[in-house]
């Protein structure tokens, strides 16, 4: 899709059913994630989980990726196989999922603290989890594309955190990967113009060191250049005048946390 599809108010309600399912799977990989649980069983669970409710995880089989979600532990950034690595206490588990509901994409990912974590695990969550929110603030009419990475880039570093370039969010809804793409950093003022009608997934990815990347011989694992742990949270968002529509929900997730 070499062009911007802009949604309709109906497909923009599609999507955010998509995005729902996406929640509520995340959702329920919050009630059994924990010391000991395999991240190939919380995999298992979300097929059977999305299945269920009449979906098809949008990551099965995308370019050849071999699971329903993709599940990447500390300093994996993003696209972790799900295997039978045991979770342990201390852990950060990054979960990213996408469903296909009646012809429509949703796509969030949350990132799991298990148990105790330290210091600097803790203010990396809320670090990259305030990003979010920053650059989901600018996803509105008359802003541009380079607004919402500056907000991203801005708070992530002024806390001495990495912010990934080589990975983006990106245009959601009818594909999984739309036009355009939405970095995480830029310049205020710059990029395509944001619009009614566009609907995009803003994705902080922040490393609690550098900003370099690793990637890996498998054609998906990307990891932190330093091995220090990275976090990741997604929201699908539709582009609004005056305050962005979030489709996606972290509440009921969190919910299920307390």
């Amino acid at each position: 899709m070499s062009k911007i599809y802009y949604k309709s108010l109906e497909e923009i309600e599609l999507i955010r059913e998509s995005a729902m399912l996406v929640s509520k799977t995340l959702a329920e990989v919050a009630k059994v994630i924990k010391p000991g649980v395999t991240t190939l069983s919380l995999d298992k669970l979300a097929y059977e989980f999305i299945s269920d409710h009449g979906a098809v995880p949008a990551f099965l089989n995308y370019n050849g990726f071999p699971n329903s979600l993709c599940i990447s532990p500390n300093e994996q950034v993003v696209h972790g196989f799900p295997s039978d690595y045991a979770i342990q206490e201390g852990d950060l588990i990054s979960v990213d999922c996408g469903v296909i509901l009646n012809n429509y994409v949703g796509d969030s990912a949350y990132t799991f603290s298990i148990g105790e974590i330290d210091a600097e695990r803790q203010k990396l969550i809320e670090v990259t989890k305030r990003c979010l929110e920053l650059g989901i603030e600018k996803a509105v009419v008359g802003m541009r594309i380079g607004d919402i990475g500056f907000a991203v880039q801005q708070y992530a570093e002024a806390n001495g955190f990495g912010v990934v370039r080589e990975l983006v969010g990106h245009g959601v809804g009818v594909k999984l990967h739309e036009k355009p793409e939405v970095p995480n950093y830029g310049k205020r003022g710059s990029g395509p113009k944001l619009e009614e009608g566009m609907v995009i997934a803003i994705e902080p990815m922040i490393n609690a060191g550098v900003a370099g990347v690793k990637f890996h011989n498998d054609g998906w694992t990307v990891t932190s250049k330093d091995n220090k742990p990275s976090a990741h949270f997604e929201h699908t968002v539709a582009v609004k005048k005056g305050k962005a529509e979030i489709l996606s929900s972290f509440s009921i997730i969190e919910e299920v946390l307390q």
